[in-house]
């Protein structure tokens, strides 16, 4: 993986690291699932006027859209409004990277070297060691909902490898034409019309305005360049190398959250921070094969 990419890679991780404040922020005048399907109409409805078709098998758009965009995000604004902790939410989404490194293995054929399988242990023994240090912050529901997010956007990833788009940007932001729809049914059904009008007639309080600020960020960062570049990231490089990368988001979740919702880590929680960027740094390196000598 170039060292280019890499830090392309990093940039991504410290985007989505500080999406969790804005999510935070946007759940505060939003329900959840409105949120989720607000946050792709605002972005589908001048794609579809706008942007070119990005040139790839339909299947393989449906599949990230409803992997990365539907079931991530449904299952990830579900569980923090029903109290997962933001900084403990930003580090159980990155299971999608294990997951994506075993389903990318098995339906994608992509091999697995040692020195990768070693890094992305080493990163997950760091994320559980946060996730023991956290775990009673947090209810089993919003756990399993978190890591049903994550299992969703693995395999976003892998449609999105099958997809090879000529051009990135143009295929994430077709992707969210397909959450909208299901999400404004599943909340119709979950939350009622009547709590998806009182959001919107409310919009300008404080807490209000605060989520459309979040709800920005979310939007232009978070989807349109944080999720283009990852798409740019996952076309160019294996899966399984890109992948890790996600595993520095909850570092960067962790201490927004600290810094601005007081959140406090403790120094095992540093300590596998830590422990996180070295498995990543890790499982993203290839190492040339030894050359063999020969006698002359």
């Amino acid at each position: 993986m170039p060292a280019r990419d890499r830090l392309l890679a990093v940039l991504v991780a410290v985007l989505w690291g500080l999406n969790f404040l804005a999510i935070h922020a946007t759940l505060g005048q939003f329900p959840p699932v409105f949120a989720g399907a607000l946050r792709f109409a605002v972005i589908a409805v001048p794609t579809i006027l706008f942007v070119p078709w990005p040139r790839v098998k339909v299947r393989h758009l449906l599949g990230y859209g409803l992997g990365f965009g539907t079931g991530q995000f449904a299952f990830l604004f579900i569980a923090m409004d029903t109290g997962m902790p933001t900084g403990l939410a930003s580090l159980v989404l990155q299971a999608s990277a294990p997951f994506t490194v075993l389903l990318g293995a098995v339906f994608l054929r992509e091999r697995v070297t040692p020195h990768q399988l070693g890094g992305i242990a080493l990163a997950v023994a760091g994320m559980v060691a946060i996730a023991w240090q956290q775990s009673g912050h947090a209810a089993l529901l919003p756990m399993v909902l978190t890591l049903l997010a994550a299992l969703s956007w693995a395999f976003g990833n892998l449609s999105t490898r099958k997809a090879e788009p000529d051009n990135p940007l143009h295929f994430t932001l077709w992707m969210s034409v397909v959450p909208p729809l299901p999400m404004f049914a599943l909340s119709l059904v979950m939350e009622g019309p009547a709590a998806q009008w009182r959001s919107l007639t409310t919009l300008g309080t404080p807490t209000g305005l605060t989520a459309l600020g979040g709800l920005t960020y979310v939007v232009l960062i978070g989807t349109v360049v944080g999720s283009g570049l990852w798409t740019t990231l996952m076309r160019r490089n294996p899966a399984g190398v890109v992948s890790p990368f996600s595993l520095l988001v909850p570092v960067v979740g962790l201490t927004a959250s600290f810094l601005f919702l007081g959140e406090r880590p403790t120094w095992l929680e540093v300590g596998a921070a830590v422990v996180v960027i070295a498995g990543v740094l890790l499982g993203s390196l290839r190492f040339a094969p030894k050359r063999e000598l020969v006698a002359v």
